[in-house]
């Protein structure tokens, strides 16, 4: 029987994404770097043909019967991509602004083992262009989160607000996302506390066609900042973590991986 290599889980949180989401995930590669992609559509509580769009396209469905949040999707599809012992997992927006195509950068890095959690930055080598509000609250949030990683000695992050990221198993399994609304500070401050490797790769980004976007910077923050007040006072802040720059193609040496996976019980509706 030939050996079949560990799966790569893209997870696509939707709500009310039916007409992208179907193109999205055909875009998706079916195979990385020797390992099948998996499209897995966390869906929020949508109230159009989301679930039935995903699964004519081919993608598993896993339904929230309400609609809980970014964050909340986020963490169920983390969950999936462990319990099927994945050896990467990633998680991009189903609106069509990121490139699926572009599942191998966010990837190498960590099946290569020079990192841990890689985020796609969309302002990293290259400029882009973006809505000028959008580009304020995104440059707002991003030198906030900045000046806080460099407590665990990163110095390289650009872009704090990417829908683009991946994980390796442990990383996935060690995440708490500890509000339902958001993930994307919460995320970067928990994983570099306890120990995990971060690293940054470019990647495109395309306007949003259809729906809008739920991120409006002052209710954003007032949603968030609790979230990571709360975060940073936790006891796993007293850990360290490295940055790894993709960028310049240096493959340094690989050093200890963050903690052994833990348990992580999955929250998926019915």
């Amino acid at each position: 029987m030939p050996h079949m290599s560990r799966p790569i889980v893209v997870v696509f949180p939707a709500f009310n994404e039916e007409p992208t989401v179907g193109a999205v995930i055909r875009r998706t590669p079916r195979e990385v770097l020797g390992h099948p992609v998996e499209a897995v559509v966390v869906d929020d509580g949508s109230a159009d043909g989301t679930a039935a769009a995903a699964l004519a396209a081919g993608a598993a469905v896993h339904a929230h019967g309400v609609n809980r949040g970014l964050g909340a999707a986020v963490r169920t599809g983390l969950a999936v991509g462990v319990d099927r012992d994945a050896a990467a997992i990633a998680f991009l927006d189903a609106d069509g602004e990121y490139a699926p195509e572009e599942l191998e950068r966010l990837v190498a890095p960590i099946l290569a083992g020079r990192a841990d959690y890689v985020a796609g930055s969309r302002f990293a080598g290259m400029p882009r262009r973006m809505l000028p509000h959008r580009w304020v609250g995104n440059r707002v949030l991003t030198v906030g989160v900045r000046a806080v990683v460099r407590r665990w000695g990163v110095r390289d992050l650009t872009d704090g607000q990417s829908g683009y990221r991946a994980l390796s198993p442990a990383a996935a399994a060690a995440a708490e996302i500890v509000h339902d609304f958001n993930y994307a500070q919460v995320l970067t401050f928990d994983l570099l506390a306890k120990g995990f490797r971060y690293a940054e790769v470019p990647i495109s980004y395309a306007f949003r066609r259809h729906g809008q976007s739920f991120v409006h910077l002052g209710p954003y923050l007032r949603r968030v900042l609790p979230a990571v007040w709360c975060e940073l006072r936790s006891p796993s802040a007293a850990r360290s973590a490295g940055v790894v720059s993709i960028l310049d193609d240096e493959a340094p040496e690989a050093v200890a991986p963050g903690p052994p996976p833990l348990a992580v019980e999955a929250a998926v509706g019915s």
